[in-house]
């Protein structure tokens, strides 16, 4: 194992180990919005919350609920880790790279400029049946952010 997989797997370990976002926060009164997402090939789920700032334009947090292998809570985690400080476009952003990585089957190889930790997954490319596990989280940060609107002044 090259020594890129090796960090890279230890990404994973660690973050599936020590898991950044865990636990669903409350949003005190700023737009938030919860996605529920499962996998039934695996058994999978997540419950996540994405919480913007008052503006509804900024990520504040990324809290999560789950169960699963540790692909799926590691890819939460990071990107728990992640996404605070994001608008809502780079966190789409984000999330589409994600997906592009993963869907290549090894063939895009992940910038860690942009996907930092997130690049970690890479080998999950590789095997078709990680690949939803992988983005279980993703999935959910993407319809909890398309949700979550600003309260009416």
């Amino acid at each position: 194992m090259s020594d890129l997989a090796q960090l890279y797997q230890q990404i994973i370990l660690d973050h599936s180990r020590q898991r950044t976002g865990e636990g669903l926060a409350e949003a005190a009164g700023r737009p938030s919005a919860e996605s529920h997402q499962y996998n039934p090939t695996c058994g999978d789920e997540i419950t996540l919350r994405v919480t913007l700032d008052p503006s509804g334009e900024r990520v504040d947090a990324v809290t999560w609920e789950g169960d699963g292998c540790s692909i799926s809570m590691a890819a939460a985690s990071v990107l728990a880790e992640m996404a605070p400080g994001l608008n809502r476009g780079e966190l789409q952003e984000l999330v589409d790279d994600f997906r592009e990585m993963l869907h290549s089957r090894g063939k895009v190889e992940p910038d860690a400029e942009v996907l930092g930790d997130a690049a970690a997954f890479a080998g999950v490319a590789k095997f078709v049946a990680r690949i939803k596990c992988a983005m279980l989280a993703w999935v959910a940060a993407e319809e909890a952010a398309r949700k979550a609107v600003p309260a009416e002044a």
